[in-house]
């Protein structure tokens, strides 16, 4: 059986340190419960670890995607169970809250994407419409602009054979994952400070360059994870738009701004942020007293 430690927190706590430093500790692998960091060339913009570490140790959801592909929180929870089918050991870290929730909270159990009936949706003209025809409960959730949304409600519904709304309401599948694991929480007071000090080292790494060459290979704002505010500015930047001081201070803004969020949903879990040694502490019971108990 594998043991799982998951660390979430806000964004520029330490928790990619913490959980690198804890899973060469133990040996353990290390999953991403990030949004961002599976797309390949998105590297200082999501503060991906470096390529130094992910060589030596194993790892999923980071590097899986190309910018124009597709990538869901099944598609991550599906990483975090092939990671502990194959080890005993598993660090999870990150702080894309809808990510954390289908670890603790399982998902409905909705179809895979398909790529082909994808591309035949995205050519609709009213997207929307045809989703109020086969559900309508979620287009009415649903704004019409939020296109992503709609997309995959409408592809689910199709693949499903019913409304995605059903198979919400029919309630989630059994959660695959093992029951053995640990939630951390990581927080800091000085994370204002640390997040600006944060996208001045991104700068210093190649921050525009990375932005440029992303452009470059023709990924573009029509590309989801290029309207990121991580990427957005620094676009806007890059074409003249906005000058680079006016770009880093609304992505230093949209940085302290999801962080708040992040720290809204660890509090509606009801939990209280960990020192780090707490969660060293965490990890030894989980992959060392746990481990004992097999």
């Amino acid at each position: 059986m594998a043991q799982i430690l998951i660390i979430g927190g806000p964004t520029a706590a330490g928790k990619t340190d913490l959980a690198i430093e804890i899973a060469e500790a133990y040996g353990a692998a290390l999953v991403s419960a990030d949004a961002m960091t599976v797309y390949r060339g998105m590297d200082i913009g999501t503060a991906k670890p470096p390529r130094s570490v992910l060589d030596r140790l194993p790892h999923g959801a980071i590097d899986v995607r190309e910018v124009d592909e597709d990538w869901s929180v099944a598609d991550f929870v599906e990483a975090v169970e092939a990671a502990a089918r194959q080890h005993r050991r598993v660090v999870v870290v990150g702080g894309t809250p809808f990510y954390l929730s289908a670890l603790v909270r399982p998902l409905a159990n909705l179809p895979a994407a398909n790529p082909d009936l994808r591309a035949e949706l995205e050519a609709l003209d009213d997207p929307h419409g045809r989703l109020s025809i086969v559900d309508p409960a979620s287009a009415a959730r649903l704004h019409p602009n939020d296109r992503v949304r709609v997309l995959r409600a409408l592809e689910v519904s199709i693949l499903a054979g019913q409304p995605m709304s059903a198979l919400w309401a029919a309630g989630p599948r059994a959660p695959a994952l093992v029951p053995m694991r640990a939630l951390c929480w990581m927080d800091r007071e000085d994370l204002r400070a640390r997040i600006a000090a944060r996208v001045g080292l991104m700068v210093e790494q190649g921050y525009v360059a990375e932005v440029e060459a992303l452009l470059a290979r023709g990924f573009d704002l029509q590309h989801k994870p290029m309207r990121s505010f991580a990427y957005v500015h620094l676009i806007g930047a890059v074409r003249g738009e906005l000058s680079l001081e006016e770009a880093l201070r609304r992505t230093d803004r949209d940085t302290a701004t999801l962080a708040r969020k992040q720290r809204t949903w660890g509090r509606g879990l009801g939990l209280d942020p960990d020192s780090v040694d707490q969660i060293r502490e965490k990890a030894a019971r989980v992959f060392v007293e746990a481990a004992g108990l097999e």
